[in-house]
């Protein structure tokens, strides 16, 4: 059982890292320091776009529009952390 819960929170890392990876990418292109016109980049970032949409993307349904500020990374970043609590709390009735 605690392999599982091991491997779950591995998942949550990684989903957690990825996010890290494309907020810190979509500040960079914002701000011009990234071009999207170069096809390296363009690559990253629908990949890690194409990843994340279906975690997003329930999130942005349930937000209202909060002119041009995406929320949802946030909202998920709080669950993801949440999940995590809530695991490492049910870990500890296995040892």
């Amino acid at each position: 059982m605690m392999s599982l819960f091991q491997i779950l929170l591995m998942i949550l890392g990684i989903v957690k890292f990825v996010m890290i990876v494309q907020i810190i990418m979509s500040w960079l292109i914002n701000f011009q320091v990234l071009n999207v016109r170069q096809p390296l980049v363009y690559q990253i970032w629908e990949g890690l776009s194409r990843l994340l949409e279906p975690i997003y993307r329930p999130i942005r349904k349930i937000l209202p529009p909060m002119s041009g500020l995406d929320l949802a990374p946030l909202v998920a970043f709080i669950a993801i952390y949440a999940l995590e609590r809530i695991i490492y709390n049910n870990a500890g009735m296995f040892y």
